[in-house]
């Protein structure tokens, strides 16, 4: 399944910051892989779930940057 996500979701990711515009889920025997746009460049990465961090975010509590 493919879901297109509206709004994109900021995440940090091995290339650096970026928004992730699709989820795809391939069931419960896999990972998630987020398709993500980074912010500097514009490339377009696929990262498993395990790649990828929500970007800090003050008002949902998520205070530290981490990137994977």
């Amino acid at each position: 399944m493919i879901l297109q996500l509206n709004p994109p979701i900021p995440l940090d990711t091995p290339k650096g910051s970026a928004l992730a515009h699709f989820v795809v889920d391939y069931g419960p025997e896999h990972n998630l892989l987020w398709v993500c746009f980074n912010d500097s460049s514009g490339e377009c990465w696929t990262w498993d779930n395990s790649k990828v961090r929500g970007q800090k975010n003050i008002t949902h509590g998520r205070m530290v940057d981490k990137a994977p």
